[in-house]
């Protein structure tokens, strides 16, 4: 894990040496890595794509290094926190005004990440259901009031 750590670190150094650099084993194979830095939006990208593409670099050369599978989660600036937070505020917006209306409401194209957040922020609810519809980036999330309500 140590080799695993040293070679996240130096990958951000080279990126910029002022970035902050926090590295965390959340379970035995989920790795957190929380950069701070100046000008994050240069890493984060419109809609955070180049984030996106940075944790999948980031998979494919620390996949080589350890020793099975190992799940990599990082967020530049606390954007993924704050994007989650946001998509279960919205959702939950939603999911109340599908309940009350019946009227079903689709998400724009939403990336892995976010429609995982959809879902799971609803799952619990009884009164409407949620499905991914579309294919590739068109994928979204769509909103429907369940029939027993």
């Amino acid at each position: 894990m140590e080799e695993i750590k040293k070679t996240v670190k130096t990958f951000f150094f080279l990126i910029d040496p002022d970035i902050r650099v926090d590295i965390f084993l959340e379970e035995e194979n989920a790795l957190h890595v929380k950069a701070r830095m100046r000008d994050a939006q240069v890493l984060i990208g419109e809609k955070g794509r180049t984030l996106a593409e940075i944790e999948r670099l980031l998979k494919i050369i620390i996949r080589k290094k350890s020793e099975g599978p190992l799940f990599i989660n990082l967020d530049i600036n606390d954007y993924k926190k704050r994007k989650a937070d946001y998509l279960r505020d919205l959702a939950k917006e939603t999911a109340e005004e599908v309940a009350h209306t019946g009227i079903e409401k689709k998400f724009p194209p939403m990336s892995s990440f976010e429609r995982r957040i959809i879902h799971k922020t609803l799952s619990e609810r009884e009164d409407v259901t949620t499905q991914s519809i579309g294919e590739g980036e068109e994928r979204k999330v769509l909103i429907r009031k369940n029939r027993s309500y």
